[in-house]
């Protein structure tokens, strides 16, 4: 587990391949990084340039090299597509928690593309990283990204009042969370 992120594994799903993110990726994440809707509920700016995009896989490239919690991309085996990104926003190993975090372009919206990708992360964490507990966030706004949550069998723990300073004002985050004997209970009784 030591070097999990430095050595990210590529994930396939029956739809996707969940991989490292590479520098040949910034036109296709500056594509969806770019659309102010996708940028709506993310915890980043809307994308002006090529240049911000660039500045944001540098940043993901020395994540993997330092060995910190980094994105997989996700592509879209139809199409061959870059389309979005997931990953553990943060890893906690000492009390093997994580929380969980991700994006997808628009075009791709309400396909079941993002929960078919983090029921796989999620199944990584508990299988392969070993954790308890795996959470995610989303604006209260943002019901696009709480059914995903609510799919994804995790259960909603609250709602976090003001709980981050963002894009000029302090938004409140729903809390959602899955433990590991409730994901063994939903595989075994899939």
């Amino acid at each position: 587990m030591k070097n999990i992120f430095k050595h990210l594994p590529t994930i396939e799903t029956k739809r996707l391949i969940l991989r490292k993110i590479t520098e040949n990726d910034v036109e296709s994440i500056f594509e969806y990084g770019s659309d102010k809707e996708v940028a709506r509920y993310v915890t980043w700016e809307t994308h002006q340039t090529l240049d911000d995009t660039k500045v944001f896989v540098d940043f993901v490239l020395n994540q993997y090299a330092l060995n910190k919690p980094a994105p997989w991309g996700i592509v879209h085996k139809a199409d061959g597509k870059f389309i979005g990104s997931i990953d553990f926003v943060s890893w906690k190993p000492q009390h093997r928690t994580a929380e969980i975090g991700y994006v997808l372009s628009r075009p791709y919206w309400g396909k079941g593309i993002i929960t078919e990708a983090a029921s796989r992360v999620i199944q990584f964490g508990f299988e392969e990283m070993d954790l308890v507990r795996i959470q995610a966030k989303c604006f209260t706004a943002n019901r696009g990204s709480e059914r995903v949550m609510e799919k994804l069998g995790m259960t909603y723990e609250g709602t976090i009042r003001k709980g981050i300073y963002l894009k000029g004002a302090h938004q409140d985050m729903k809390l959602y969370s899955i433990l590991k004997e409730e994901y063994e209970s939903q595989v075994h009784n899939s």
